[in-house]
């Protein structure tokens, strides 16, 4: 695991060189056919506002240039890079920060509050750091609840139809 890790920073650093955010990195395949799933975004971008895929079709040709020579990367690896779409994926603290007051999803290791593993309302902001960090979400009845970012499995927008 510590080539994935070594693998993910070098990717992400390459993909901050090129002038992009580098959202996530969503490993799936088989250690002898790794898929590798990139998603990428314009720093500060809006969902809707964000990576065309001449943009991506540059991150992948500058990325498989890299990773062709890269003795940790099965040769026959697929490398996947897109736009995080419009329920962009929130993974870091600069992305719930950045999307205050926007709706959004969380999904816990564990239920979360009223029982259930998923909360899904408006993304207050953050509080606390480390291991006291949680993320504050204001719910459809407007009681705000604080959901500890290390009970978090996944967060993500919600796109909601005009």
């Amino acid at each position: 695991m510590a080539d994935d890790d070594s693998i993910a920073r070098e990717l992400e650093e390459r993909v901050t060189r090129l002038g992009y955010d580098f959202v996530e990195l969503e490993r799936a395949g088989s250690k002898a056919r790794p898929i590798l799933r990139l998603r990428i975004d314009r720093p500060r971008a809006e969902p809707g506002a964000g990576i065309t895929l001449e943009e991506c079709a540059r991150v992948s040709r500058e990325l498989e240039a890299v990773l062709d020579t890269d003795p940790r990367v099965s040769e026959r690896y697929v490398l996947e890079v897109s736009s995080p779409g419009v329920e962009r994926p929130l993974v870091r603290r600069a992305d719930f920060e950045h999307f205050a007051g926007r709706d959004v999803a969380l999904l816990g290791h564990e239920p979360l509050a009223g029982g259930s593993r998923r909360v899904e309302g408006q993304l207050i902001g953050l509080t606390g750091d480390g291991p006291d960090e949680c993320i504050v979400v204001r719910l459809g009845n407007g009681e705000d609840v604080r959901v500890p970012r290390s009970n978090i499995e996944r967060a993500h927008l919600v796109f909601r139809w005009p």
